[in-house]
C-alpha cells in the first residue's frame, strides 16, 4: 500500500479537492531543538549515539599515525594481530636442543652414542686421527728398534760362538728378548694412555662447537698425563697380582699330584670364569675414570669414586655401547687386515719360494712394511673410535644424572654473545657446581681453556 498525501480520515469536515484543482501548501514549520527528555526515576540518562562517517575519527586525530586514515580503527588491527580485547595466546612450536658441534645438547640416544664416535673422527681428523697415527707410529718404531737391536746382537753372537756355547747364548738371547719386550709394552701403554686423554679433550670441546688443533689438544692433555699413567699402572699391577696369585695356587695344587690335580683343574676353570666376569664388571664401572681425570681435574681416588657413582644404574647401557662399538671396529679391522695378511703370505712365497737368492730379504721387508702401515692406519681408527665412545658415555651420564646439558647450553650461548668469562661446564668444585674459567678445580689446577 502506498501513502497518499491527499488522503483524509473518514468524517473529516474538509472536502477533498476536485480533479485538477491546486491545493495550497502551508510553509514548513521552523525546526526546534529537541527537548531533552528526563528518564524515569531509577534509570540512567540516555544520550543519543552519533555514528561517525566511514574513515573518520570521532576524537579528531588518527590513533595510528603510521597508518593511512581509516586504518586501524573500530576493531581493525593494522599489524595483523587479534583485535583489542580478544585473548592472545602464544603457541610456539617445539624447538630441539641446539647442536653446536658433535652432538645435540641433550641426553643421547643409543643410536647417537653409536654414531657419534665415528663423527668425532670425521669432524677433526688432524687432532684425532693425526694424534693416534703419530703416537702409534712412535710406539712401533721404538719397539722395532729395541727388539731388532737385541735380536741382531744375540744372532751375531750365536753365529760367532763355538758349538758348545751356542745353546747357552741362544737361551740368554731368548730371555733378553722377552725382557726387552717390556720396553715396547711400556711405550705402547704410555702412548695409549696419552692418546685416550687427547681424544677425551677433543670430544669434550667438539661437543661445545670448538675445533682444537693438534698442538692445542696435546698441550691441554699433558698436565693430566701423570694422573692418567698412574691410574693405568695401578690397574695393570692389580690385575697382574690377582692373576699371578690364581696361577700360583693352581700350580701348587697340580704339583701336589693325586687328587689335587683335579682340584687344580676345577679351580682354574672356576677362577678363569670368575676373573672374566669380575674383570668385565670392574672395567665398565671404572671405564670413565680417564674422562673424569682429564675433564674434571680430579685425582685418581676421586675419579674412581666419580666413575662408580656415575655408572650406577646405567651398567648395562654402558656395557652395550662399549662392547658393540668394540665389536664393530674389531670386525672392520679383521675384514681389512685378514685379506692383506693372506696376500702377504702368498706374495712372500711368490717372490722367493726357496729363499736362496741374495736379495731374498728385500721382498719380505717391503711386504712387512706395507703390513705395518696398514696396521697403523686401522689401529689408529680403532683407538680413536673406542676412546671417543668412552668420552661420549661420560658426557651422556652427566647429562642424565647432573643436568650437564643445561650447563653446556648456557656455556655455548654465553660464548656466542662474546662472554669469555663463562664457567667451564666440565669442572666441578666440592659442592658439585662448575668451577669458573681460570680458577682452581678439585685437583688445584686451572682450566686450560681460560
Amino acid at each position: 500500500m502506498t501513502h497518499d498525501q491527499n488522503w483524509q480520515a473518514p468524517g473529516s469536515a474538509e472536502e477533498p479537492p476536485r480533479y485538477g484543482e491546486r491545493v495550497p501548501q502551508s510553509p514548513p514549520a521552523p525546526q526546534q531543538a529537541p527537548q531533552s527528555q528526563q528518564p524515569p526515576a531509577g534509570q540512567p540518562q540516555q544520550y543519543p549515539q552519533v555514528n561517525p562517517p566511514s574513515g573518520a575519527n570521532p576524537y579528531g586525530q588518527n590513533p595510528y599515525p603510521s597508518q593511512p586514515s581509516g586504518q586501524g580503527q573500530y576493531g581493525q588491527n593494522p599489524w595483523g594481530q587479534q583485535p583489542y580485547g580478544a585473548p592472545q595466546f602464544s603457541q610456539p612450536g617445539w624447538t630441539p636442543p641446539p647442536k653446536p658441534g658433535l652432538i645435540p645438547l641433550r641426553p643421547l640416544g643409543f643410536g647417537t652414542l653409536l654414531g657419534a664416535p665415528f663423527l668425532a673422527l670425521k669432524r677433526n681428523p688432524k687432532a684425532t686421527f693425526g694424534s693416534a697415527l703419530l703416537v702409534q707410529a712412535i710406539s712401533v718404531v721404538i719397539s722395532l728398534l729395541v727388539i731388532g737391536a737385541i735380536t741382531f746382537f744375540f744372532v751375531s753372537r750365536i753365529s760367532s760362538a763355538s758349538a758348545e756355547d751356542q745353546d747357552a747364548i741362544a737361551a740368554g738371547g731368548v730371555a733378553a728378548i722377552l725382557l726387552g719386550a717390556l720396553i715396547p709394552f711400556l711405550i705402547t701403554l704410555i702412548g695409549t694412555v696419552f692418546l685416550q686423554g687427547v681424544i677425551v679433550n677433543e670430544v669434550a670441546r667438539s661437543t661445545l662447537g670448538e675445533k682444537l688443533t693438534l698442538k692445542a689438544v696435546w698441550k691441554a692433555t699433558w698436565p693430566r698425563f701423570g694422573h692418567l699413567l698412574l691410574w693405568v699402572l695401578v690397574a695393570t699391577v692389580a690385575f697382574t697380582i690377582v692373576l699371578a696369585v690364581l696361577v700360583g695356587i693352581v700350580w701348587m695344587l697340580v704339583v701336589l699330584g693325586g687328587g689335587f690335580i683335579a682340584a687344580g683343574i676345577i679351580l682354574a676353570i672356576l677362577a678363569g670364569i670368575a676373573l672374566i666376569v669380575v674383570g668385565v664388571w670392574l672395567s665398565i664401572k671404572l671405564s670413565i675414570v680417564p674422562s673424569v681425570i682429564v675433564l674434571e681435574r680430579a685425582s685418581m681416588g676421586a675419579a674412581i669414586r666419580r666413575s662408580w657413582r656415575l655408572t650406577d644404574g646405567y651398567f648395562w647401557r654402558t656395557l652395550g655401547v662399549q662392547y658393540l662399538i668394540a665389536f664393530i671396529v674389531g670386525t672392520v679391522s679383521q675384514v681389512v687386515l685378514t685379506p692383506v695378511s693372506v696376500l702377504y703370505v702368498m706374495a712372500l712365497s711368490a717372490v722367493d719360494p726357496t729363499g736362496t737368492s741374495a736379495e731374498s730379504w728385500v721382498g719380505p721387508l717391503v711386504l712387512y712394511a706395507i703390513m705395518i702401515v696398514l696396521s697403523l692406519l686401522v689401529g689408529s681408527i680403532t683407538s680413536v673410535v673406542s676412546s671417543a665412545a668412552i668420552a661420549l658415555i661420560y658426557v651422556d651420564l652427566r647429562m642424565r644424572k647432573e643436568g650437564l646439558d643445561l650447563e653446556l647450553i648456557r656455556f655455548v650461548e654465553a660464548r656466542q654473545t662474546g662472554n669469555a668469562t663463562v664457567e667451564d661446564p666440565y669442572l666441578l668444585q666440592a659442592s658439585g657446581r662448575p668451577t669458573p674459567m681460570g680458577q682452581a678445580g678439585p685437583a688445584g689446577s686451572g682450566s686450560p681453556w681460560a
